[in-house]
């Protein structure tokens, strides 16, 4: 099974770093997804369950969390 994760680096993070981390998540038949490297550093990817320990916990990882579809909702609509 795998988990659709986004995968933030602490910032300050060298680009060979994270390069190493999508090609660990590659090689266990992840995949890598969008890539974030202005505002946040990481990429969103699919990460077998035999990864994801080791990405939670890797030094320069800020954090991770599901990814998902995000909608935003103004009162007005909610009133309605």
């Amino acid at each position: 099974m795998t988990n659709k994760v986004i995968v933030i680096f602490k910032k300050g993070t060298e680009p060979s770093v994270i390069e190493a981390a999508a090609k660990d998540i590659e090689s266990q038949g992840g995949k890598i997804g969008h890539r974030y490297n202005s505002a946040l550093l990481g990429f969103s990817a699919e990460v077998p369950d035999v990864g994801i320990n080791a990405l939670i916990t890797h030094a320069n990882v800020d954090y991770v969390e599901p990814d998902g579809e995000v909608s935003a909702y103004t009162k007005d609509l909610l009133k309605k």
